[in-house]
């Protein structure tokens, strides 16, 4: 057996260790594209695929215990004041659309989501509801891009396949060809903001400069948030050209905060997170485009985080 292999049954095994010892199963199901688990473990439920953590939800109040990560996709206010539409890639257990539904009245949200058992576990074991502010379309993201006629203020992308190598981005929702087909469906002053597992140095540092490099290809400016607290990146680009450092981060943010624009606790705190240089990986990252994404040869021979 392959180390690769040997580490993901050991993966397994302690999730079920994990499971049988306090967490409970409360629902198991494998779908087109999933093996989908949802737990609850002292207050906490966890949706995972295939033995990864996607979501976190706490039972008593649902807009806490998500990940950290996920208030990066919050960030995109400090660019644009005056956010109306946000298109969302993945659903998971909707942690980012609740805090937009909550926070943000004014917001109308679209969450595209490929598989339909994600959407009925998001409805019934995390609270997700549809409403005329938050539609959910079962779909493909880019076929969704292709065919829509809407533009957008923010596109968040959360979107995550299963390979040999574990959680992994969809090729085709990395490349220069989709990102182009984003930036058309922003307005002028639109901002995308990208999740990716990994770090900008060490484990998984070739797929974030990969993903820094191709986005850098097609928008004018890209920004890393690396989240202290789990192995994610958010990578932000800017439709606008103008370039923003963390003095002007703080005095946007002051403004949001000040005129309750944005009422995130903890959104000032995560400013410190933030990069407005390129991750040492990208120099020698290649461009993702149709013709040549190779997600899989990125990972190959990365173990786990240290």
């Amino acid at each position: 057996m392959s180390a690769i292999l040997l580490k993901r049954a050991a993966c397994f095994c302690a999730l079920l260790n994990c499971v049988a010892g306090q967490a409970a199963i409360v629902f198991d199901r494998f779908s087109a594209y999933h093996h989908i688990q949802v737990l609850d473990e002292r207050g906490v439920r966890t949706l995972s695929f295939n033995g990864s953590m996607e979501t976190r939800m706490s039972l008593a109040n649902p807009r806490q215990g998500h990940f950290e990560y996920t208030e990066y996709f919050q960030m995109p206010w400090l660019w644009n004041h005056d956010i109306k539409r946000v298109l969302m890639a993945g659903l998971g257990g909707g942690s980012t659309q609740r805090a937009y539904q909550h926070y943000y009245t004014n917001v109308v949200v679209d969450t595209v989501e490929l598989d339909p058992v994600v959407v009925s576990v998001a409805r019934t074991y995390f609270g997700v509801i549809e409403t005329p502010r938050h539609r959910i379309h079962t779909d493909d993201a880019r076929v969704f891009l292709r065919r829509t006629t809407n533009t957008y203020d923010v596109i968040l992308m959360d979107a995550y396949a299963t390979t040999r190598y574990g959680s992994s981005l969809p090729p085709h929702l990395t490349t220069r060809e989709f990102f182009t087909a984003v930036r058309e469906r922003l307005t002028t002053n639109g901002v995308i903001a990208y999740n990716v597992i990994g770090r900008t140095a060490g484990w998984r540092a070739n797929i974030v400069g990969a993903l820094y490099r191709t986005m850098n290809d097609v928008f004018p400016r890209v920004y890393l948030f690396p989240a202290k607290e789990s192995q994610n990146v958010v990578l932000l680009a800017t439709v606008s050209a103008e370039r923003f450092d963390a003095g002007r981060l703080q005095r946007e943010a002051a403004t949001l905060l000040r005129s309750g624009t944005v009422k995130l606790a903890t959104f000032s705190a995560r400013l410190t997170s933030f990069m407005n240089n390129p991750p040492p990986a990208s120099a020698q990252s290649p461009v993702l485009t149709d013709d040549h994404a190779p997600i899989e040869s990125l990972l190959a021979g990365e173990g786990p985080p240290r």
